[in-house]
Formats: structure tokens, C-alpha cells, sequence
């Protein structure tokens, strides 16, 4: 009993000990695979940061303003007879627009007209029978003050029927009517608005540090997103003498030609004021940056001889950012010009990270930026 208790024990010792040599060799193999087992490289889109001239801008939001806007209301109350344009048109200054009833004022002014022409009949045959003092100079003087009288009656009714039509007080583009023929119109009732819009005012305003930089004269260019495509170049026409109490900033206004009338009344606009001179900084795509709380860094690439060769490794760099070109952005300290950086793919690596060059499908950082803020 005893042996068959001592040779079961052995045979446990024997299966245990083969199952721990067996597992001893796999990891030992895991262990060396484990030696010689490197990441695969990641693909990313390699560009050299380049050394540009740049223009100081100060960057704000604005909105256009027509050089002339106005509603076009009715100066006279009566019912509209015709409407003589057609919504979105142009219309040059004097057009008619719209056609009020005047048959009555018409007939007013004939019958003003026939008591005008008798007032002054009268006038010329008293002035001539008091050269032989038939008369009296009083007579002559009453006389005289109807004709004038009946005259400003007849001036005041032609003045009601011509404001019967209403017309066009400048060129420009109409707007959407808001009247319909057989309508009663009021003084002052809203009728269609009428926007010139070459030229245009872009207002805007910007801190108050930013004044002593500032004088009339500056170029400025305006974009926006109904129009991503165009940039419209201006001039600094106004500053606000005044600054404002609530938001310590200052109004300023810009003036735009506008011919083709892209741009629109209350649209909205990016302005930036571009500062006279230019300066030189390293500018790379904004992609390439790898933004975080602790500090903002780009992987810098360098060849480094290895085993099987030499192969590219990508080294984070911190960096200090400057202002923003567009897509871009320049780089106040970090960098120098001809290094190497990944521009796409970046917020893959880490540091050391293997890696390859792929194709780039983003737009070049030799792409001619925009001003942006300083």
C-alpha cells in the first residue's frame, strides 16, 4: 500500500515537473519574440518648416452697412393705384415706384390753378387803377396778398400730387415689397427697402490698446463665410473719438468697393487691419500641432541607424505659437527653418514612434496665408 502511495506521488512529481518545463520553454520563447518584436511604423505626412514674411493684422468680427439704405415709406396717406417695380430689381434715383391715387388732388389743383390765374387778373387791374388813385393802396395790397396766397395754394396741391408717385431717392437694389395694389397706404408705411451697395461700410471695433496703432488710412481686408472664396480689400475710413464706457473698445468703420454687390447689407464679416511692415517667422500647418494643457508640441522627424538600417523617428518638440495664418500658424520659438515635422498624423505617435512618409492631401504651407490676429 505504501508503494502504490510513494509511486503515485512520484508520477505527480513527474507530469507536474514536465508541465512546468513546458510552460518554462513557452515563455522563454514569448520572452525572446518579445526581444526582437517592433511596432510597425505609422504613416504620416512628413514637410519641411519654412521661413515667411508676415504681416501684422489685428483681427475682429464686423458687419456690412449699404454707403445708402432706407425704407421707402409714403410721405402722402391715399390708395395704390400701381406698383411699377418688381422686387430685387435695380432702380436708378427718380424711377417711379409707386403710383397713388391723385384724381382728386388733380382736380384741386386745376380748380387752385383757375383761382390763382384770377387773383393775379385782378391784381394787374388794381395796380392800374390805382396809378390813377380809383383805388386805394389798401385795395391794391389785399389784392396782391390773395394772388400770392392763391400762388402757394397752387405750389402746395402740385407738391400732394407729385408725392402721388413715389420714386427712387438714390440708385440701388430693391428689396421685397410690402404693399399690394388696391392697398390704403398711411404716412410712413413701409413699402420696399432700397440698398446701394457700392460702396459699402464694414463696422467693427477693436480694444482701446490697439488705438495708438491705429490711424485712418490702413488697409483692411474683409472675408466671410457666405463667400469663402474672396478676400475684399478696403480702407480704414473712421475711428470713434470716443471709446466705450461698457466694453473698452472702439468703433471703427471701413469702406469697400462693392460692384458686383457681393456683399450685402447686415452681412456678417471677419475684418482684419493690416499693420504696415512686415516680419519673418517659421510658419506650419496648424495640423501639425499637438495641442494640450500642459504645453503645445510638434513631432520633429530624424534619421536614426538601427539594427536593420536607418529609419525615421519622430521626436516631440514643445513649441511657442504666434498668430494664426489661415490654415496655419506661425511659430514664435521651437523650431528653425528646414527641420523636418510631421504636418498630418501626428496625434498617433508618441515619442521615439517608427515611422514612414505617406502622400500629403492637404493644402501645402507654401499656400500664400491670410492675415489674422496679432
Amino acid at each position: 500500500m505504501k508503494k502504490k502511495i510513494f509511486f503515485t506521488i512520484i508520477g505527480l512529481l513527474l507530469i507536474a515537473g514536465a508541465i512546468i518545463g513546458v510552460k518554462a520553454l513557452q515563455i522563454m520563447s514569448l520572452i525572446k519574440m518579445g526581444e526582437s518584436f517592433e511596432m510597425p511604423p505609422e504613416t504620416v505626412v512628413i514637410e519641411e518648416a519654412e521661413s515667411k514674411s508676415l504681416t501684422t493684422s489685428f483681427q475682429s468680427v464686423g458687419s456690412v452697412e449699404a454707403a445708402k439704405g432706407v425704407m421707402v415709406t409714403s410721405e402722402v396717406a391715399g390708395k395704390v393705384v400701381s406698383i411699377l417695380f418688381q422686387s430685387g430689381a435695380e432702380v436708378k434715383a427718380g424711377e417711379p415706384l409707386v403710383q397713388i391715387d391723385k384724381s382728386i388732388e388733380e382736380a384741386q389743383l386745376r380748380s387752385a390753378q383757375s383761382t390763382a390765374e384770377l387773383s393775379r387778373l385782378n391784381q394787374e387791374r388794381i395796380r392800374g387803377l390805382r396809378k390813377t388813385s380809383v383805388v386805394s393802396q389798401s385795395d391794391m395790397e389785399n389784392a396782391e396778398a390773395q394772388a400770392k396766397d392763391s400762388t402757394a395754394r397752387v405750389d402746395q396741391l402740385a407738391w400732394i400730387v407729385e408725392k402721388r408717385t413715389i420714386r427712387a431717392p438714390f440708385t440701388g437694389r430693391i428689396g421685397i415689397r410690402q404693399i399690394q395694389e388696391g392697398q390704403f397706404l398711411n404716412p410712413g408705411d413701409p413699402i420696399v427697402s432700397l440698398q446701394a451697395l457700392d460702396p459699402v461700410y464694414i463696422n467693427f471695433s477693436l480694444p482701446q490698446q490697439r488705438l495708438g496703432d491705429l490711424t485712418v488710412g490702413m488697409k483692411v481686408k474683409i472675408t466671410t463665410d457666405a463667400l469663402p472664396d474672396r478676400i475684399f480689400e478696403g480702407t480704414l475710413t473712421a475711428i470713434e473719438p470716443a471709446v466705450n464706457v461698457s466694453t473698452r473698445n472702439v468703433s471703427l468703420q471701413a469702406t469697400l468697393q462693392n460692384p458686383d454687390g457681393a456683399l450685402r447689407q447686415g452681412m456678417f464679416v471677419a475684418v482684419f487691419v493690416l499693420v504696415p511692415g512686415t516680419f519673418e517667422r517659421i510658419v506650419i500647418p496648424s495640423t501639425a500641432i499637438i495641442f494640450a494643457p500642459y504645453g503645445d508640441s510638434v513631432f520633429v522627424v530624424s534619421e536614426v541607424v538601427s539594427k536593420k538600417g536607418t529609419r525615421l523617428e519622430a521626436q516631440q518638440k514643445f513649441v511657442r505659437l504666434g498668430q494664426r495664418e489661415g490654415d496655419f500658424v506661425a511659430i514664435e520659438e521651437g523650431l528653425s527653418a528646414g527641420e523636418r515635422i510631421v504636418t498630418i498624423g501626428g496625434f498617433k505617435l508618441r515619442n521615439g514612434a517608427h515611422i514612414v512618409a505617406g502622400e500629403r492631401n492637404l493644402p501645402s504651407s507654401s499656400a500664400q496665408p491670410t492675415p489674422a490676429e496679432k
